[in-house]
């Protein structure tokens, strides 16, 4: 098949696919499969491993699959200053007068802090009762609260309800989280939380995906979107080339707010 003549971006995403495909995989059985030299593939693995898209292991790699988070309050105390400038950052991207959709999370939580704190007449619509009260306290601001079962982990509700709601609404922007990020796109580990997910994107003309650099590479249980669904990237450090290339490709505008 004249496997041996592909370029590097082409091997890679060869990799990347029968790595998704197995879970792990062997170093020999990706060189036969693609058909060059055991060395050429340990030195794919590297760079890949490096770019967080894969986890190396001894004689091959895996994907890391995250199946369990802490609860918002724990993941509140962790990234302080990361999520703070995502949420700056994120917030410039609202105009005044949009109406928002945000969902439950400790970064999107960041984000309603940082717009609580501007004059832009807004709309937001929200899962998250930590979103609602922060962005409540700004009185240019009209809040909406989503019904559905509240999951006291998550400071969020969920469920059939829930996703009904929001899809009674239009909105400009959806402004959501994940728990990771791969090549296939943003991901969650919680069902009802990707579903609510997805319901707003489905209802919202844009979406503002905030993510923290170090989920770049995690891979949970629930697939949210493809990553060229998603209008903007907003993160606190310059990802890795392989990982700034693939979000390129996708399409999403990916907006960097590091720190000094």
């Amino acid at each position: 098949m004249g496997q041996g003549r592909l370029t590097k971006k082409e091997r890679h995403e060869l990799i990347l696919s029968e790595v998704r495909r197995s879970a792990s995989i062997r170093i020999s059985k990706l060189a036969r499969r693609i058909g060059v030299a055991g060395e050429t593939i340990r030195r794919d693995l590297i760079e890949l491993g490096e770019a967080g898209l894969l986890n190396r292991t001894y004689g091959g790699a895996t994907i890391s699959l995250v199946t369990s988070e802490p609860a918002i309050s724990e993941r509140g105390l962790t990234l302080v200053e990361e999520r703070a400038r995502i949420g700056r950052g994120a917030a410039s991207l609202i105009d005044k007068g949009q109406i928002v959709m945000i969902d439950g999370g400790s970064t999107t939580f960041e984000v309603a802090r940082n717009l609580s704190q501007l004059n832009r007449d807004l709309i937001i619509i929200t899962n998250s009762i930590g979103v609602a009260s922060v962005a409540g306290a700004n009185p240019t601001f009209r809040v909406v609260v989503c019904p559905g079962t509240y999951d006291s982990r998550e400071g969020s509700v969920f469920g059939e309800d829930t996703v009904e709601f929001v899809r009674r609404y239009n909105a400009d922007v959806a402004v959501i989280g994940a728990s990771g990020v791969t090549a296939d796109g943003p991901n969650d580990m919680i069902s009802g939380a990707a579903a609510i997910k997805r319901a707003m994107m489905s209802r919202s003309l844009s979406t503002v995906l905030v993510v923290s650099c170090e989920k770049f590479g995690r891979s949970s249980l629930n697939r949210v979107c493809a990553l060229c669904a998603i209008s903007d990237i907003v993160t606190d450090c310059e990802p890795q080339a392989e990982w700034r290339a693939v979000i390129e490709e996708a399409g999403p505008e990916l907006h960097v707010f590091a720190g000094n």
